[in-house]
Parts: structure tokens; sequence; C-alpha cells
């Protein structure tokens, strides 16, 4: 009985042996590629189960002794043994590849981001240095008032660009942390790619670029991210600007590709005839960080994001971007985006109402902010000097009268002891001491008094995303006006409500 015993625990133990040589086969040859070596994986398996029926055999017609059995019994234990070995040993080559694998990926975006802060010191510093070069130019003896506006021009435009170079890093570390959103709202396709194009239409006459926008589209009406889609399309357009030489062309289409009962599909594409790419760059052209050469090579400034936020834009609307490119021969990006069409009025009518929820204002002339201001008291609330300065000079030149706070708490308590309409309107910055933006508008809408409760808060903050609106809305504001402050967004705010 013993014998016999030890013959079939052996044959049960080569079963199990079967069954984790089946499983670890498996695991070898799909998950590690391994399927052009099926013949070497399968041998093992044909011997184990030649052993099984080698066991059964003899247990069942054989005259076995204690030595055989203690050497079939043995010899399952021995297989058991060295597979455990294996599968262990492999574990550990195969924690040890992906190691390898993750501490490479870990170099390439350490040298990645070397390279972007390479190239963002030498962009953010040459803007900079136009910025503060020219200021020192104002500021000397005999500076003519021609010179002086040719100066500030300069001065604004490097602004300029230093602020979008900014507003990129920005998006791109928004798109990294996943807090991007799309928010559909009722939109003209065609016109939001006209309007996007008509910013560079100066740009491209100023380099002699030929630049021609055709659009062949039956549902102009559909429901898309305005702000996203329109800032893929810039993205599109400055790119082919900066790569195109004097003298090309650059020309930009949209084309209705399809239609069906739920929306259309829409197709964008970007054509330059300048420098173009390789192959090998084109592969990496929406990677973070990359720019086939530096600006100090090129001339061509930019942080290399612009490819990279307008291919997650994408994605994540559904859609797929991609580039046709060669060295000398210029790039043609195409987008193609799925969108629902939305044609009716009423469409219209809420995209109207969801901006004015938003508190989005239309830019009012300078006549009409004139015509409105006849000495209405501002509150402005900033715990910067320097902020408030400017933005006290911007009003007081429009006609206003400004009075200040430094702080949430101080705004809460000027209006508590004013009477009821003294302040036409507070710019409210968000980040201060002793009492945010946020809290200080809602202890002023909470005032007892309807006549102060109800006075018109403008957000003026650096806060500028999307959710930063929302939560300044949600907190009892009116508006959002985003920092750094241009007069004319600032002035079209304000007449809203006077």
């Amino acid at each position: 009985m013993l014998i016999l015993g030890m013959i079939y625990a052996g044959s049960a133990l080569m079963i199990l042996n079967i069954i984790r040589y089946a499983a670890f086969e498996r695991f070898i040859r799909k998950g590690r590629g391994w399927d052009e070596h099926n013949g070497i994986l399968f041998i093992p398996l044909v011997l184990l189960i030649l052993f099984l029926a080698g066991y059964i055999m003899v247990g069942l017609f054989g005259r076995p002794d204690i030595i055989i059995a203690g050497i079939l019994f043995g010899g399952s234990i021995f297989v058991f043994i060295i597979m455990s070995v294996m599968r262990r040993i492999t574990e550990k080559v195969i924690e040890q590849e992906q190691l390898k694998a993750a501490l490479s990926e870990a170099e390439q975006a350490n040298r990645a981001k070397s390279v972007f802060l390479s190239n963002m010191s030498h962009d953010i510093r040459t803007p900079l240095n136009a910025i503060m070069g020219y200021t020192a130019l104002a500021e000397r003896e005999g500076t003519t008032e021609e010179d002086l506006r040719d100066y500030m021009e300069k001065i604004s435009t490097s602004g300029q660009h230093l602020l979008a170079l900014i507003n990129d890093v920005l998006e791109m570390s928004r798109i990294e942390s996943g807090k991007i959103e799309i928010e559909e709202e009722p939109c003209d396709i065609e016109l939001l790619v006209r309007e996007g194009c008509d910013m560079f239409a100066y740009q491209m006459k100023e380099k002699s670029i030929s630049f021609t926008v055709e659009t062949n589209v039956a549902s102009r009406g559909v429901l898309i991210d305005k702000g996203m889609f329109d800032r893929v399309v810039m993205n599109l357009v400055s790119n082919a600007y900066k790569y195109t030489p004097e003298g090309g062309t650059v020309k930009v289409s949209l084309e209705q590709t399809g239609a069906g009962p739920d929306g259309g599909a829409y197709e964008l594409r970007v054509k330059d005839n300048g420098i173009g790419m390789t192959e090998e760059f084109a592969g990496r052209i929406f990677d973070m960080f990359e720019r086939e050469r530096t600006s100090t090579v090129s001339g061509i400034q930019g942080a290399g994001l612009g490819m990279a936020i307008s291919k997650s834009i994408i994605d994540r609307m559904g859609g797929t971007i991609e580039v046709v490119t060669a060295p000398g021969e210029g790039s043609e990006f195409i987008v193609k985006v799925s969108l629902c069409e939305c044609t009716d009025a009423s469409c219209m009518q809420r995209k109207a109402a969801k901006e004015e929820a938003a508190g989005r204002a239309p830019v009012s002339s300078q006549k009409d902010a004139d015509g409105i201001a006849a000495g209405a008291k501002i509150l402005l609330v900033d715990d910067m000097q320097i902020n408030r300065e400017v933005a006290k000079m911007m009003l007081e030149s429009d006609g206003f009268s400004v009075e200040v706070a430094e702080n949430g708490q101080e705004a809460v308590d000027l209006v508590s002891e004013n009477p009821a309409g003294h302040y036409a309107a507070i710019l409210m910055d968000i980040q201060m001491p002793v009492m945010d933006g946020y809290e200080a508008t809602q202890r002023i809408r909470s005032l007892t008094d309807p006549g102060r409760a109800n006075v018109p808060v403008i957000a003026v903050t650096a806060n500028a995303f999307k959710e930063d609106i929302k939560k300044a809305i949600d907190a009892g504001m009116d508006a959002h006006v985003s920092k750094p402050v241009s007069p004319e967004a600032m002035m079209g705010t304000i007449s809203r409500f006077l």
C-alpha cells in the first residue's frame, strides 16, 4: 500500500506540475513575446505528460518496489521544486527588465526636461532682455515721444510672448495632472476657425506669406469646446507661420467630410511650404518639450509644447491629429473630429445664456466706458501694491473714482460702513492675506442690506483657468477678468454693470 500510495501521490503531483507548466508556458509565450518559440516551450509539456503516463502504467500494471516508488515520487517533487525556482527566476528577470525600462524612461524624461529647461532659459530671457533693455532706454534723458512709443510697443510685444510661453507650460501641467476637461457649447465652427486665423493675418502679411483660409461646411453650428478647439487652431497656424520663410505659403482648410443623424465629421488641415521635418522628428512632434532644433540654432522661439497640447485636446475630443512632412517640402497637419450638430436658434440662445452665466463680457468700446464712468466709485481690492497702483491708474484715466483695500476683510468693512450704492462695483483679487476674495464676496452677499449685498463684484485674478472662473461665479462674483489685465477687457467687463 505504501508503494502504491507513493506512486499515485507522485502521479497527482505530476498532474499539478503539468497544470503549472501550462500556465507558465502561456505566460512566457504571450506575456514575454515568445510566440515564435512555440516548439521549444511545448517540448517540456510533452515530456511531463509522458512521465505521468509512465507513473500510471507502473501503478496499474507494474510490480514496483520501494526504490522505484521512491524514485518516481521524488521525481515529481524534484520537478515541482524546479518549476517553482524557474518561476521565481523568471519573475526576477521580468522585474529587472521593468526596472531597467522605468530607469530608461526616467532618464529619457530627465534629458527631455533638461533640454526643455535649457530652451526655456533662452526663450524666457530673450523677451525679458527686451523688456528690461527697452525700459532702460525709455528712462534715458533725451528720449523722444516717438522713441518712447516704439519702446512701449516692443515691451508689450515681448510681454505677450512671455505670457504665451508661461501659458503653454501651465496648460501642459494641467493636462499631465488630468485637470483638463472638455466642455461643449454651441458654436459656429466655420466662424471659430476664421477668427482664429484672422489673428495671424497681419503677421503673415508682414512676412510676405501667402495666407489663405478655405471652408466647405454644410452644418456650421456644432457642440464643441470653443476655447480648446481655438487653441488647436492657433497652435497649428502659429507653427506654420514660424516655420515658413518669407514669401512662402500657408493654407488652412476646414471641410465637413460626412454627416449623420447625430452629427458630422469635420477635417481641419493646416499646410505650409516651410522647412518641414525629418521622418524621425515627425514621430516625436506630439511629445512634450520636443523641438527639432533649439531656438538658439533656428532663431524660432517656443517651449516645444504646442503640438503636445493640441494632441491632448484632440484626443479628449475623440478625434485624431497627424502630420505629413518632409525636410524642405513643408508640413501639413490634419485634424479629424466628429461633432454633434447644433443648427437651431435655441442652440445659439443656450450659448448666449451660458456665456452670461459664466461671466464672459463683450469688450465695449472706450466711448462706451467713458460714457458710464462719470465719477463712478470703484473699490479696488488687491494685496500687492504695484497691482493696485497699475489698476488705479487705469481706472482713474477712464474717469472713475477709486478706493483701495489690501485684503478681503478691509473690503467687507468698507462695504459695511458705507451706504448702499456708494460703490458702483468691486474689483476683487482672490489670493490675499487675512481673507481671500471668495470669502470676502460671500460675506458681502450675506449682508442684510440688499443695496450693499448686491454690489457687482468682479474677480480680477491670476487664477485664470476654467475651474477658477466657475469657482468665482459659485462664490457669488458676477464676472471674471484674468491677470495680466488689459484695459479693454477690464473696461468692457465693468461697463456691463454700470
